[in-house]
C-alpha cells in the first residue's frame, strides 16, 4: 500500500514537470474574459427577468 502511494506520488510530480503553465498576462487576460461574460450573462438574464416580471404584472391585472 507504501509503494503505491509513493509511486502515485512520483508519478504524480513527474506529471506535473510536464506541465506548460499559463504566463501571468495570459491568466489575466482569461480571467478578464471570464469576469466579462459573467457580467454580460448577469445583466442579459437581469434584463429578462425584469422585462417577464413586468409583462406577467400587465397581464394579471
Amino acid at each position: 500500500m507504501i509503494k503505491s502511494v509513493s509511486e502515485f506520488l512520483k508519478g504524480s510530480l513527474a506529471e506535473l514537470k510536464q506541465v506548460i503553465w499559463p504566463t501571468k498576462s495570459t491568466v489575466v487576460r482569461l480571467t478578464l474574459v471570464v469576469l466579462s461574460v459573467s457580467l454580460l450573462t448577469g445583466l442579459i438574464i437581469g434584463g429578462l427577468d425584469y422585462l417577464f416580471l413586468n409583462v406577467v404584472g400587465l397581464l394579471v391585472k
